[in-house]
């Protein structure tokens, strides 16, 4: 049995499939680990979300914004995005039981650690902010996956954007506290050096004005999270590996490539894709 970490999907079926055939994965024997984005701009979103929804157990996914867009989309409250590609969806016959399952998936994922040579990790799509420690995290994004999961989802998604507040406090507002959580979890790049969240800015941060912004993993001081952190949603970043850190965004859709990681030993497999988002 094995672990598998994969990035951002947004649609690319035919790439997601080559890559779990390079590593020949076992659908009853492996475990797949999505960091959100499931569906979006690339081709076959519909596919996507029939497979990862088919491996039942198996399959362990975050919800990201593109996800969470489609489930506002779906029930009338905002129009599909220009270079979006979800129509199949919201047209198959499925499209109820689809989305009902999309609707149950969390915002955090914690993978506990099995033994000393295998340790845990923290997935969710963009990050964890700075001014949450794992059990904050963990509360926060149960919180929204209730009501998501609930008959009240529709004012949730009614609701959910806006890009304030842009710190949290227990003084917010109910939906503002929900807000913040939804962006943090799934919209998240930088953030002033005071751990405020920004949402504009989508650069690289290397062609970042020094000083103004940093990548919300730099801010200091931030509450210590022992688990490496998995996430996607950035793939300016072009992947990042470290002891703490592990970005799997690396721009499938864009013409870049997916990325997947066998948990259990580190081993990366990498697929050069072409390019899928108009």
């Amino acid at each position: 049995m094995a672990t598998y970490l994969v990035g951002d999907i947004q649609g690319c079926f035919d790439d997601l499939r080559a890559l779990l055939d390079t590593v020949s994965f076992n659908e009853k024997h492996d475990h797949l680990y999505l960091a959100g984005d499931l569906v979006a701009r690339g081709p076959d979103s519909l596919s996507v979300l029939r497979f990862v929804k088919s491996l039942g157990d198996h399959a362990h996914t975050v919800l990201g914004n593109h996800d969470l867009h489609l489930l506002a989309v779906a029930e009338g409250f905002k129009k599909p995005k220009a270079k979006d590609k979800t129509q199949p969806i919201l047209d198959a016959s499925d499209r109820d039981e689809l989305l009902h399952w999309l609707r149950q998936q969390p915002l955090l994922l914690h993978y506990d650690k099995r033994n000393e040579l295998v340790p845990g990790f923290v997935m969710t799509h963009a990050g964890i902010p700075p001014c949450w420690d794992l059990q904050n995290a963990k509360h926060h994004a149960k919180r929204v996956e209730k009501i998501l999961r609930g008959d009240d989802y529709h004012w949730l998604l009614q609701n959910m954007y806006a890009n304030e507040p842009t710190h949290w406090s227990n003084e917010l507002e109910e939906i503002e506290q929900y807000r913040y959580t939804i962006n943090a979890f799934t919209r998240m790049r930088f953030c002033l050096k005071d751990g405020a969240l920004d949402m504009a800015c989508k650069l690289p941060p290397d062609q970042m004005p020094h000083g103004e912004l940093v990548p919300w993993f730099e801010v200091t001081p931030r509450q210590n999270i022992e688990e490496t952190l998995v996430f996607g949603h950035w793939a300016a970043l072009g992947g990042v590996v470290n002891r703490h850190l592990m970005g799997l965004d690396t721009g499938c859709v864009w013409g870049g490539s997916l990325t997947m990681i066998r948990w259990e030993d580190g081993q990366r497999y990498s697929l050069p894709c072409p390019i899928h988002a108009d």
